[in-house]
C-alpha cells in the first residue's frame, strides 16, 4: 500500500508539473479544435471514400476472421459471420473500417509521442485499485461493445456518420449517449476523487 500510494503521488506530481519521466508534456487539446477537426476528418471521409467513419464493424470483422480461422464449419453455418465471410466475398480485414482502426491506434501514438505523453501507467483515481480500474474499463468495453452491436453502429459510426446524414434514429441514439453520459457522470466521479 505504501508503495502505491508514493507512486500515485509520484505520478500527480508529476502530472501537476507537466512531467512524464523527465520530459515536459504538451496540453491537451482544445476539446472545441478537437472536434472540429474530427468534423473534418469526418467530412474528408465522405469525399475520399465515399462513406463516413466508424469503428465496430471493425472488430466484428476481426472476430468473424477469428473464428472462420478456429471454426470455419460454424462459422459458415452462423448467419452473422456468414455475412462477413460470404461467397465471393472479400477477405473481411480488407475491409475500410479495418484500416481506419488501425489508422487511429497509429495516429494516437503519434499524437501522444508529439506530446510527450507516451509513458506506462493507468489513469485512475485515488480512491481505486489498479485491477478496479481495468476491472471497470473491460466491463465497460464489453457493455459499448454489446451496446454498439444493438444500436447498429458505435458513436462514430451511429452518431456522427447518421447524425450527419440526418438519420432520426442516430439523433435520438447520440440524445441518449449524452443524457446515459451525464446520469452516469455522478456514480462514476466517485472513482477519480
Amino acid at each position: 500500500m505504501g508503495a502505491e500510494t508514493s507512486s500515485a503521488a509520484i505520478h500527480s506530481t508529476d502530472a501537476e508539473h507537466g512531467r512524464v519521466s523527465g520530459h515536459k508534456m504538451k496540453p491537451f487539446s482544445n476539446p472545441y479544435v478537437a472536434g472540429f477537426g474530427l468534423g473534418l476528418v469526418l467530412l474528408a471521409a465522405f469525399v475520399i471514400m465515399g462513406r463516413g467513419l466508424g469503428a465496430s464493424g471493425a472488430f466484428s470483422s476481426a472476430v468473424a476472421t477469428a473464428v472462420d480461422a478456429v471454426a470455419p464449419q460454424h462459422a459458415q453455418a452462423n448467419e452473422f459471420y456468414a455475412g462477413y465471410l460470404g461467397e465471393g466475398s472479400a477477405n473481411p480485414l480488407m475491409d475500410w473500417l479495418v484500416f481506419e482502426v488501425i489508422g487511429i491506434f497509429a495516429g494516437g501514438f503519434l499524437s501522444a509521442a508529439l506530446a510527450g505523453r507516451i509513458r506506462k501507467t493507468v489513469e485512475r483515481g485515488p480512491s481505486i485499485s489498479v485491477r478496479g480500474r481495468l476491472v471497470f474499463a473491460f466491463a465497460g468495453g464489453v457493455l459499448m461493445g454489446i451496446g454498439a452491436k444493438l444500436a447498429g453502429g458505435c458513436t462514430s459510426g451511429q452518431a456522427l456518420t447518421g447524425g450527419a446524414l440526418l438519420g432520426v434514429g442516430s439523433w435520438a441514439f447520440m440524445l441518449a449517449v449524452f443524457a446515459g453520459g451525464y446520469a452516469a457522470a455522478g456514480l462514476m466521479r466517485r472513482q477519480w476523487r
